[in-house]
């Protein structure tokens, strides 16, 4: 029997000996907004309309949503459910309302053609995720992305267990938040994207939708402002804040296989270079706007981290950049938030200790990237993983791919990314080390939804269930046979919600 179609795949799955259960006819009870998530998702998959409990005068086949802390085999862990599916009945127990949304989730994965109706296998189902933190990070500064754009990003990522979106709203080519106390940033400076497409920003007001929005979905949103690289836009809005940019032959190479032109102070930069751009270290007005910036970002954002970036800082001398992180790590830790950095800023030896690193490296660690991610834990903080060389999702899937990029260790394979384990990345990084995981979505080749689509999924997967599932060693359905078996099932359930997935020829997808 092929493995059911379920991604990232549960801690335990057992087939039950009942029959499947008929979806036609089914009564929703319980919890309502879960209700209302599983009948949404249900008519998009199906066409079928189901009947709420209240509405209902059939008496069908139930399908019964419920909050209980004591679902969960382990005593109530957070974000974990219980799911039975028998013959005359559905039950899904969520720990907390979290769980019962991932609980949902697997349900409507669990939806098969059963001859001209549709039904659900009879199974149980005990799941919990391995990691707190599972994220998607988006980058809207190098093409910006408007409101619809990052919320569909959020369901799409929801529906596979994901509840941390991490926004890149600033970079060289452009910010993107409205900042009250600092309003010449988007007057200035949100008006371009790579290759002179146009730009864009969010207005205070929007930014809190995007909020609400992940929240309705159990994610938290982590902003991130990238300092003191990254910083090229900040230079048009107040160029006393920028130094000048520092060029080098990197840069050089960069231009002449992308082209861009070459970053000059006071213009809009559109290109792909990184690394020339650094704020001034040893001005005060630095910190100053260091601090309205997060102050203003702190007040917006409900959640507990707020990433300061510090990756790439090739135009900062090493003894400044430790500086400027310290220092921007402090203040965001004095406003009540977690610093989360890249990992460059492990080797900052007065970096706040609560600092959270995100290790970008490849999962073969180069040029001192462990040791800089190793320092975080040190000071006994934890990390996030984001390998480009598997989880980087705008790498392209083959050399011939219309998007993305290929620098980190050439074209990524749905294969290669999934063909990793977060315990083994880091050496002296175990488990009880990893927050989480992350997977990157940076957008120089990316224009809108649609190419996000085509170079996420199915990748996106892989990273889902790294960040989820049991690690391969506890799970016999933790085999790359498997994943690209039940992700090949995914594919009329993705087709249904509008997700133009690549058809990778690594998949065996499934008809209708």
């Amino acid at each position: 029997m092929s493995p059911l179609a379920v991604v990232p795949v549960p801690r335990s799955l057992q087939p039950s000996p009942s029959g499947p259960f008929p979806l036609a006819s089914a009564v929703v009870s319980g919890d309502p907004d879960s209700a209302a998530t599983l009948r949404a998702l249900v008519e998009a998959r199906t066409g079928l309309a189901l009947e709420s409990a209240g509405d209902a005068a059939s008496g069908g086949p139930s399908i019964d949503l419920r909050i209980d802390a004591s679902a969960d085999a382990e005593g109530g862990t957070a974000e974990s459910y219980r799911l039975t599916v028998e013959a005359a009945s559905v039950v899904v127990t969520g720990a907390d309302a979290a769980g019962l949304f991932y609980g949902v989730q697997t349900l409507v994965q669990l939806i098969a053609r059963d001859g001209d109706a549709w039904s659900l296998p009879a199974v149980r189902i005990d799941d919990a995720p391995r990691f707190a933190y599972r994220g998607v990070m988006l980058d809207v500064a190098r093409h910006f992305q408007p409101v619809g754009t990052v919320k569909a990003y959020i369901d799409r990522a929801a529906g596979l267990k994901f509840n941390a979106l991490h926004l890149h709203l600033t970079d060289d080519q452009g910010w993107r938040l409205e900042l009250r106390s600092r309003p010449k940033l988007t007057e200035f400076a949100s008006g371009t994207s790579v290759g002179g497409d146009p730009g864009g920003f969010y207005t205070a007001e929007q930014y809190r939708e995007i909020v609400a929005y992940a929240a309705s979905r159990h994610m938290i949103v982590v902003p991130e402002i990238d300092m003191p690289g990254h910083t090229h836009a900040v230079g048009l809005a107040y160029p006393e804040l920028a130094e000048a940019p520092v060029l080098s032959t990197h840069i050089t190479d960069v231009v002449e296989a992308f082209g861009g032109g070459m970053p000059t102070a006071g213009e809009p930069y559109e290109g792909m270079a990184v690394g020339f751009s650094s704020l001034r270290i040893h001005d005060e007005a630095t910190y100053d706007f260091v601090a309205d910036v997060f102050g203003e970002l702190a007040a917006l954002t409900p959640g507990p981290y707020l990433h300061l970036g510090g990756d790439e800082a090739l135009g900062t001398a090493p003894e400044d950049f430790a500086l400027f992180v310290e220092r921007a790590s402090t203040i965001i830790a004095d406003l009540g938030k977690t610093p989360v950095a890249w990992h460059e800023a492990g080797a900052a030896a007065g970096l706040h200790p609560d600092t959270i690193g995100q290790y970008w490296g490849f999962t073969t660690p180069t040029d001192g990237m462990d040791e800089k991610t190793r320092a975080f834990v040190r000071r006994g903080a934890q990390v996030i993983l984001s390998p480009a060389d598997a989880i980087y999702l705008d790498m392209k899937y083959a050399p011939d791919a219309r998007l993305g990029l290929t620098w980190a260790n050439g074209p990524t394979s749905v294969e290669r990314a999934y063909a990793w384990e977060p315990a083994d990345i880091v050496p002296g990084v175990g488990e009880a080390d990893i927050l989480g995981v992350e997977a990157p979505m940076w957008t120089e080749t990316v224009r809108d939804l649609s190419d996000i689509d085509e170079l996420a999924f199915p990748r996106i997967a892989a990273a889902a269930e790294a960040a989820w599932s049991p690690p391969a060693a506890d799970s016999d359905l933790r085999t790359w046979e498997s994943f690209r078996t039940r992700v090949g099932g995914l594919g009329p359930l993705w087709t249904r919600l509008g997700i133009g997935f690549q058809a990778s020829s690594e998949i065996p997808w499934a008809s209708e």
